[in-house]
């Protein structure tokens, strides 16, 4: 796949891995290139029953890698260029089960890729965020309707306007997670979730996950929530925060 992320199958469940633990598996393009060719892998080959994304090192991921991220950014005459939306969309149009597997941070689409799972594990003391307002930027992946709907307008709206993580057992018990675990237990925890849907019959399963959501409408979505994102990056409060945060002070927005 690339040399930062890497899938294996077995038993009917593609194992997809976050693998630049060196630099808190920050996503690059390349890496939403592979990782949304997994993702298409996924939903078109009938040997891929379930898929199941995890991270190496002590970060599931530290979100997009911003030089990378403002190089493209610069470069793409529309967020659509990008090789992100080609993830988004795939995860639109997923329709068998996803299973994700957190320890350590979680940022933006570390968090926001998380509402597009099926079930979640995480470890207790992982620290899920979504600081895109902190970066003065607007949130992505259909996560301005899939958060509020999850946990409630009130703590969507501090995540994402305070930028504040929330831990493993908060995350459980506001209903991002079906598990929080003990670190060391979050792979097998998942990998054992994972295998035990690999078993149930397929199409049903396909059936029943397409009636709980809407991927046209997601996929709508996730197209304005892409206006709205790149106006925002280029416009000067982003390129204020951008600079402070390579500059490690805080921004003026003054």
């Amino acid at each position: 796949m690339s040399e930062t992320i890497h899938t294996e199958l077995a038993d009917g469940v593609l194992t997809v891995t976050l693998a630049r633990p060196e630099k808190k598996n920050a996503i690059t393009q390349a890496m939403y290139a592979a990782l949304a060719e997994a993702t298409e892998r996924c939903r078109t080959d009938d040997a891929v029953r379930v898929m199941l994304i995890r991270a190496e090192g002590d970060s599931f991921s530290a979100g997009n890698d911003i030089a990378d991220f403002i190089a493209l950014g610069s470069q793409a005459s529309s967020p659509a260029d990008m090789a992100v939306f080609r993830f988004l969309k795939a995860l639109a149009d997923l329709d068998k089960p996803l299973v994700a597997a957190v320890k350590g941070r979680a940022v933006g689409i570390g968090t926001t890729l998380l509402l597009h799972c099926d079930m979640v594990v995480v470890a207790e003391d992982a620290l899920l965020s979504v600081p895109f307002i902190n970066l003065a930027l607007a949130p992505e992946a259909a996560s301005s309707l899939l958060l509020p709907r999850v946990i409630g307008h009130q703590r969507a709206f501090e995540m994402f306007a305070l930028g504040q993580p929330v831990d493993g057992r908060t995350a459980l018990a506001w209903g991002l997670a079906n598990r929080a675990v003990a670190a060391d237990a979050v792979d097998e925890t998942a990998a054992d979730l994972a295998r035990q849907l690999a078993t149930r019959a397929p199409n049903s399963i396909r059936k029943t996950k397409a009636l709980m959501r809407d991927a046209a409408d997601m996929w709508a979505l996730m197209e304005r929530e892409g206006e709205a994102f790149g106006s925002q990056m280029k416009s000067p409060e982003a390129m204020e925060a951008f600079m402070a945060f390579t500059q490690k002070r805080a921004p003026n927005f003054g």
